[in-house]
């Protein structure tokens, strides 16, 4: 299972201090949050479009190349590279820098999510780094994103409307993604602990939920402040689907390896 961080940009500090925050919507924040939900949706699409091009080698070629070294490593650490990496080079994002950021990481973890669709099509089990056997088709892939996607909404929806501060929790996701991604590293390739790799899929899970949430309520905050801006709009809107595209892309995973797990 691939894990990404998060992108913490400058976007991401409003309203610390508050321990509750006004909820009250108009209808250019309503269109802007529009504009990053179909961003994200369409990065979606594009996502499944890739697997399934991938997955099922309709272009033997490109499904050979991608998915063999050195560019199965690419693909892997890609998204990963390009995350941190745009947290010291990209201080002052543009609209065409954050833009290409987002569809090349989509491009990449399309590719990735190809494994699910190859297994599926095979028929065969495979099992995890830890060896946990998994069992996945069409109809668990589509049962894993349903259930996803329900959570999702019900996440962002949550934090679109609290009167609650979720802001002060930035800095515990963060450092909790950080740590997951560390020990799921150590345990792939160290300790290969089944159990172990049950809870780091139960942490991802949370942590996850946290983001969408808080994401979706730094959004909703950060765009009183750029209001008008059209560069900084462009910029915000890029990176609101950037970080609700991960959360949803990491939820989705650990679910349908929950409901795939033959052990």
């Amino acid at each position: 299972m691939q894990r990404y961080d998060t992108h913490m940009n400058q976007f991401s500090r409003p309203a610390y201090g508050a321990a509750s925050l006004d909820t009250s919507v108009d209808a250019g924040l309503r269109s802007f949050m529009l504009g990053v939900y179909n961003k994200m949706g369409l990065g979606l699409l594009i996502s499944a479009a890739i697997a399934y091009v991938v997955g099922s080698a309709m272009v033997p070629a490109l499904t050979a190349a991608v998915l063999s070294p050195p560019l199965i490593f690419v693909v892997q650490f890609g998204p990963i590279a390009l995350l941190f990496g745009s947290m010291f080079f990209m201080r002052n994002p543009s609209p065409m820098g954050s833009a290409v950021l987002y569809w090349s990481i989509v491009a990449l973890i399309g590719t990735g999510l190809s494994v699910w669709v190859a297994l599926a099509l095979a028929g065969t089990g495979a099992e995890t780094a830890s060896g946990t056997a998994l069992n996945v088709t069409f109809q668990t892939i589509a049962l894993a994103f349903v259930i996803t996607a329900s959570a999702f909404f019900g996440l962002s929806i949550y934090g679109y409307t609290t009167k609650t501060n979720l802001q002060p929790i930035r800095a515990f996701l963060f450092m909790g993604i950080i740590g997951v991604l560390v020990i799921g590293i150590v345990n792939s390739f160290f300790i290969q602990s089944s159990g172990m790799e049950l809870l780091i899929q139960l942490a991802v899970l949370g942590l996850m939920a946290g983001v969408t949430a808080w994401q979706t309520q730094n959004l909703k905050l950060t765009y009183a402040q750029v209001a008008g801006d059209q560069r900084s709009m462009a910029v915000l809107t890029n990176f609101g689907a950037l970080n609700l595209y991960i959360a949803f892309i990491n939820m989705f995973q650990v679910i349908l390896m929950l409901l795939g797990n033959r052990d």
